[in-house]
């Protein structure tokens, strides 16, 4: 049992997994605002010896050095690696603390997003960002049967986005840093980034936070007339070359402002941003919370 568990923002999990929170420590402390800056960080964490976080605030060195007694620290979001996470891993391992996080639990919300939109696209359902009339991708509603989509990232967000378009008849390829062998069974093409992007008309990019693929020479390579989703939690490419491409007959599909990178696009006609976490739904606090219960009882070797 943990002697004080402090959680220094807001976590995200349902009403029944904060009460278990007290199963694990002699104290529980949880703070329901976003820590300002690192002093604000340190005096919220103070003498606990287990930190809780989710993905709004940095848990950096600065306020990890003023804290002394910390043994673990749980993300209470996706954790892919040390270099995209919001915590400062390596220095926390080098003091002996130990970093957990979780995975592939709001994923589900980010399919139906995918899908809910190209289907808007595509049809022509609904109204512009500035308010009129959408008209259909082609001037004539299509299905999603035979369009080409290239999948930039084939993790388990982009294996099921992959599967799900597979299912409604889309044709899918797909770039990642090592070809998967379950997908070559599915009959997913692997191509190189820059012919994967020539060839589809649909691209949408299922990377890490921070893992930037798409430069000059690869909207080059995309050329005109494409659709371009990204369901990553950064943006997935400079901002120059993109702000360039998106000039033309193109259109962009992200959630959030995070995702989307700057808020001067917000009102651009050709960007499509709803500014709402999509993988934020019931059933995604639901595994959340069980999952970071999970990882507690798996750091105190709890049954």
């Amino acid at each position: 049992m943990f002697n004080k568990l402090v959680a220094i923002e807001p976590l995200n999990l349902i009403p029944s997994a904060e009460i278990d929170l007290y199963n694990y420590a002699k104290e529980v402390v949880l703070s329901r605002d976003i820590p300002s800056n690192n002093a604000e960080i340190a005096t919220r964490i103070g003498d606990a010896d287990a930190v809780l976080l989710s993905y709004t605030s940095n848990l950096g060195t600065a306020a990890l050095e003023e804290c002394p007694n910390i043994k673990s620290i749980g993300m209470c979001c996706s954790l892919y690696s040390p270099e995209s996470a919001n915590v400062a891993i390596s220095y926390a391992n080098a003091r002996g603390i130990t970093v957990t996080g979780i995975r592939d639990y709001g994923d589900e919300g980010v399919v139906e997003y995918v899908i809910s939109e190209l289907v808007r696209c595509l049809h022509g359902f609904g109204t512009k960002p500035n308010g009129n009339p959408e008209q259909p991708w082609d001037g004539v509603p299509r299905e999603i049967t035979g369009l080409k989509v290239g999948i930039v990232g084939l993790g388990a967000s982009g294996g099921m986005v992959a599967d799900t378009l597979h299912f409604l008849g889309a044709e899918i390829a797909y770039f990642s840093f090592s070809q998967k062998t379950e997908a070559l069974a599915k009959g997913y093409r692997y191509l190189p980034l820059r012919t994967l992007l020539a060839e589809s008309e649909v691209v949408i990019t299922c990377l890490n936070k921070n893992t930037v693929l798409l430069h000059k020479e690869e909207f080059a390579s995309l050329g005109n007339r494409k659709i371009l989703f990204n369901t990553g939690l950064s943006p997935a490419w400079d901002e120059v070359p993109f702000e360039n491409w998106i000039k033309g007959e193109n259109r962009l599909y992200a959630d959030t402002i995070e995702a989307l990178g700057n808020e001067k696009f917000l009102d651009h006609p050709n960007v499509y941003c709803m500014q709402v976490s999509v993988g934020r739904t019931r059933q995604a606090f639901d595994r959340l919370s069980k999952k970071v219960l999970a990882k507690i009882k798996q750091y105190l070797k709890i049954q």
